[in-house]
């Protein structure tokens, strides 16, 4: 996925976005990147590989280089940012949180039209040059962000760093957030709001789906304001957001735990403890401790110490490996004892299988895993949300694939049959359907579980306190618009 921080003050800034940037770590490891601009000495500049060192170590050294009282920084997993350019809107620095599915479609387009892209990012097209060419395409700012919005199949949010303050433009369909902090003499503007306590911000303002804000120091100016359609991802409430932020006035960890509490009053199982995989699974089991009357046990805890980010490295094998290694189980706590588990989701299942055999052999009784939001059915094409490269690498598909027999790809209404795959797919995503129930009873055969339960999708809608229509539920039931 991927997120950014960026702010505008009376004084220097490097600090604020340094940090602030930091606190965003959590969404993304292959790269990081900061931009300042100066008004003695322009724009500054520089961006790293992430995958086997740190952001603060490596950006420490280098940050008396970063002069002037506006910057922008990224996390980034996919492409190198901040993307830097002179035009005729003027110079800029720009980062985005973006997806973009038709990106070989604009590629061509910009070419066609005698354009030409001066990065590329593994061998192809900077998504956020292609971004930044398609912003200047208008004659203002607003124009071209509106381009972006017309153009792109997919999502993007944006921060522009200029020498008047920096634009923020969330995605048409407010799939991934942006929130506005002030305090005195500064403004900022971040995907994750757990950057604002530790540097002295409040929230003032969570940006609307396809609203344009210019931030200064003495204030913020809209430049367009939010649609009344949304879409917000709601996989930033069960497993992307740390759990001090909040979106769209929502808290993560006080959704997590009331999304546990309602599961759990609805579960009759008889267990002798629950617990949370960390770390996306802690807060949903405190609130399923509660709702089921069992007390909450610490069965596995994280070793942060050198295992401390959630998506390291890149290769499949090797994060398999460290998955296994930064999650530590007590065999005090397991021994004989009928344990009930608390996850977020379960993608591929490889991992939780290989977890779920090691909790026997430690001498756990029973093993009963509680997944905090419906199977995933669909792959999303809005956010980066895994490193999947097919609808067929999850658990889910793989199983309805197997039951079904007869189709070859279920790839949501591309492949036909005897009967349509987005009817069967639809019938396998209702709670409690026939299908629905021979697909989770499977699931937890193929992962040697006593038990296997997920949450509802009207228990999420109700955990996070938004209408469903404005909450994008596409993983789950294929219902989001492209």
């Amino acid at each position: 996925m991927g997120g950014f921080f960026g702010t505008v003050s009376t004084g220097p800034c490097i600090t604020d976005v340094f940090y602030g940037t930091d606190y965003n770590s959590h969404l993304g490891t292959k790269r990081g990147g900061l931009a300042t601009f100066s008004n003695k000495k322009g724009f500054y500049r520089s961006i790293h590989n992430l995958e086997n060192q740190y952001f603060r170590a490596r950006f420490e050294p280098e940050l008396p280089k970063f002069q002037g009282n506006s910057g922008i920084g990224v996390i980034s997993d996919t492409d190198p940012q901040p993307i830097m350019l002179n035009s005729h809107l003027g110079k800029m620095a720009v980062v985005t949180v973006a997806k973009i599915n038709n990106i070989d479609e604009l590629t061509a387009e910009l070419l066609d039209s005698g354009g030409h892209f001066s990065e590329m990012s593994s061998g192809k097209t900077n998504p956020t040059e292609l971004i930044s060419l398609l912003i200047v395409q208008g004659r203002t700012f607003v124009e071209g962000i509106e381009n972006v919005y017309r153009k792109v199949k997919g999502s993007c949010s944006m921060l522009i760093l200029t020498d008047d303050g920096i634009i923020a433009a969330r995605d048409r369909l407010g799939r991934t957030p942006i929130v506005i902090g002030a305090r005195e003499g500064a403004y900022a503007a971040t995907s994750e709001t757990t950057a604002f306590p530790n540097l002295g911000y409040e929230i003032v303002h969570y940006v609307g789906p396809g609203e344009i804000l210019r931030l200064r120091a003495d204030g913020i100016e809209q430049l367009r304001p939010p649609e009344k359609e949304m879409q917000v991802c709601s996989f930033l409430w069960v497993y992307y957001g740390f759990p001090t932020s909040s979106y769209e006035g929502r808290n993560v960890e006080e959704m997590r735990h009331t999304s546990g509490v309602l599961m759990g009053q609805q579960d009759d199982t008889e267990v002798d403890s629950v617990s949370g995989i960390p770390d996306s699974g802690v807060g949903m089991a405190t609130g399923y401790a509660e709702g089921i009357g069992a007390p909450y046990r610490r069965a596995v805890s994280k070793y942060t110490p050198t295992w401390p980010r959630s998506f390291m490295p890149g290769n499949q094998t090797m994060r398999t490996l460290v998955a296994k290694m930064k999650l530590i189980p007590n065999k005090a706590m397991l021994e004989g004892k009928r344990c009930l588990f608390c996850d977020d989701s379960i993608v591929r299942g490889t991992q939780l299988r290989d977890n779920v055999r090691g909790l026997f052999d430690l001498g756990a009784k029973e093993v009963h895993m509680r997944i905090a939001c419906p199977p995933l059915i669909y792959g999303c094409p809005f956010i980066n949300f895994s490193a999947s490269k097919s609808d067929l690498e999850l658990i889910t598909r793989q199983v309805i694939r197997d039951l079904e027999g007869e189709h070859d790809e279920m790839d949501g209404g591309m492949g036909a049959s005897a009967t349509t795959p987005v009817e069967i797919l639809q019938d396998y995503a209702r709670t409690d359907s026939p299908r629905y129930r021979a697909m989770v009873e499977e699931i937890g055969r193929r992962l040697g579980l006593t038990s296997l339960r997920f949450n509802t999708l009207e228990n999420i809608i109700k955990a996070i306190g938004l209408p469903k229509c404005q909450v994008c539920t596409h993983c789950f039931d294929g219902s989001s618009h492209f």
